[in-house]
């Protein structure tokens, strides 16, 4: 059914995959070959840069245009009680309603990197589902969480005129990881000032596969400026097919999610373990009144 493109047998997947267990590793296995399809767009930028109604206008563009869209919204969980608003639907109102767009929340459950622990999977059940353009949308990086990198075929980082000083961007690590750069809320003035600063960092900046990303302004309210960045996507896209750059870079991620998924692994079947949680709540009591250091303690459960 999920290969079919069943909407319900594609929620209840990503549902599968984001609270884990043992079907989840059953499902994936079944699903990997599958994928390859889609073309993932990953958007990402500052908190309050207009990045979902960015992708709102973006995923209108594609579905009148005959294809299927999966959207992929991530939000922030607390760090106190663990809960998510997962409020992007609600600027999505019109879309979430067509039958050719999937629209999903998913909180991050305390991952850093402006991703949650299970977008890589949720993106390969909609690739397999037969969606051909999937757009995740980051939780609004800061400075290092540059994760987007790692999940999706072009990265469009989305700036906004007047935001701080172009230091502030060099020091983001964003610089490096767009692919399209994109000036939302093009109608403010400082525009012209902005993309000179950005025009400025990008001859700086040295990209292994020598793309020179282009400078997109948009004014994503008023759907100005949408078709020129299908465009920025798709050129992006062609250029990866040309050179082995795309290789290296699928070669690099299939690492990072090797890694990530033996991390997580590791830990499991450490914790799970007979007598490990209250061996971890004795440690962690020690080390709070100083009686024993972290590395000692870490060094003794791993024996």
């Amino acid at each position: 059914k999920l290969f079919a493109g069943d909407i319900r047998s594609v929620a209840r997947a990503i549902t599968a995959v984001e609270n884990g267990g043992d079907g989840a590793a059953a499902l994936m296995k079944a699903v990997f070959p599958q994928t390859g399809r889609a073309t993932v767009i990953g958007i990402t930028g500052a908190p309050g840069a207009g990045k979902s109604s960015l992708v709102d206008k973006l995923a209108l563009f594609y579905k009148n245009a005959g294809e299927r869209v999966g959207i992929v919204c991530i939000d922030p969980s607390s760090p106190f009680s663990g809960g998510a608003i997962l409020g992007d639907r609600i600027r999505m109102a019109t879309l979430g309603l067509d039958k050719n767009v999937f629209i999903r929340s998913m909180a991050t459950r305390g991952n850093l990197g402006g991703l949650s622990r299970s977008t890589v999977d949720a993106v390969a059940i909609l690739d397999a589902a037969g969606y051909s353009k999937v757009i995740v949308e980051t939780v609004g990086v800061g400075q290092d969480e540059v994760e987007i990198v790692k999940t999706a075929d072009v990265s469009v980082v989305v700036l906004v005129p007047g935001m701080g000083d172009d230091i502030q961007a060099i020091k983001a690590g964003i610089m490096e990881i767009g692919d399209v750069f994109v000036i939302n809320k093009a109608d403010r003035e400082g525009v012209l000032r902005t993309q000179k600063e950005l025009e400025a960092l990008l001859s700086l900046a040295h990209r292994p596969d020598m793309w020179h990303p282009p400078i997109v302004p948009t004014v994503a309210t008023e759907s100005k400026g949408i078709e020129d960045l299908a465009a920025a996507i798709e050129s992006y896209g062609d250029f990866q097919k040309e050179g082995d750059a795309a290789m290296s870079r699928k070669q690099a991620i299939a690492k990072w999610r090797l890694l990530e998924l033996l991390r997580e692994r590791l830990l499991r079947d450490l914790l799970g373990r007979k007598g490990t949680g209250e061996k971890l709540e004795e440690m962690a009591a020690a080390i709070a009144s100083k009686s024993k250091d972290p590395y000692s303690a870490v060094e003794e459960m791993m024996k």
